[in-house]
């Protein structure tokens, strides 16, 4: 499967100025952040969610994704389908020495998952206005902190107008340990803050926040079996 959404000049030019422009691209144009309806039904309304919603259902968080003042970061269906083909499937091919085992996503234990599809949901609105790149850990509804910034990536600095832009992204971490600061050659991997960038941020809903995180994020942070 191909990501259907990629990073482009477009998409840096936009994380630059949605603090101030009050835009969010979706598709590949600006859009008004203001979606009339719940964070649930916005992400109904497009495909890239469609195993996320599931997930959802099947989990019954529909209510806590939907409370009142909430931010959703949330997972592609290209981060489900990678925990479940790159993770769970490569798991169980080598307990059961099979490797032509196939596992879908009907064959999940949907209750484990509950807390973990929590661990993206937050009981305060967190905007990129308020953040910055120190950042800060909040608490998730499965009881566990994570790291939220907003930090600038001079890889992709370009200059328009005659003005140097150095475009910034909201950050999503699992902190290991202490806080870590971006590619710290000093820390081992397996010490390593395990950090995901949103690709779409600022969708505001009637009940909360909504941002996207990137297509290549495994669910769960599950690190694929060596």
């Amino acid at each position: 499967m191909k990501p259907i959404i990629k990073y482009s000049l477009l998409l840096l030019l936009v994380a630059s100025f949605a603090s101030c422009k009050k835009d969010y691209l979706k598709g590949g144009s600006l859009h008004d952040p203001k979606f009339n309806g719940s964070t649930y039904e916005y992400l109904k309304t497009n495909a890239l969610f469609d195993t996320l919603v599931l997930l959802i259902d099947k989990t019954g968080l529909k209510d806590e994704v939907n409370a009142a003042n909430n931010t959703f970061f949330a997972p592609t269906d290209y981060a489900i389908n990678n925990y479940v083909k790159k993770v769970v499937q490569e798991r169980k091919r080598l307990e059961e020495n099979d490797e032509n085992l196939i596992v879908n996503f009907s064959d999940l234990d949907f209750g484990p998952l509950k807390d973990s599809l929590r661990a993206y949901i937050f009981q305060e609105k967190i905007a990129r206005d308020n953040l910055n790149k120190d950042g800060k850990m909040y608490a998730s509804k499965d009881g566990e902190q994570r790291h939220i910034s907003l930090r600038d990536d001079p890889s992709n600095t370009y200059t328009t107008g005659g003005l140097t832009i150095t475009p910034q992204y909201i950050y999503f971490s699992k902190v290991i340990g202490a806080v870590d600061p971006v590619d710290n050659i000093d820390v081992p991997d397996e010490e390593k803050d395990l950090r995901i960038v949103s690709q779409t941020s600022g969708i505001i809903t009637n009940n909360g926040m909504l941002h996207v995180l990137a297509n290549n994020h495994i669910f769960t942070f599950a690190k694929e079996p060596k």
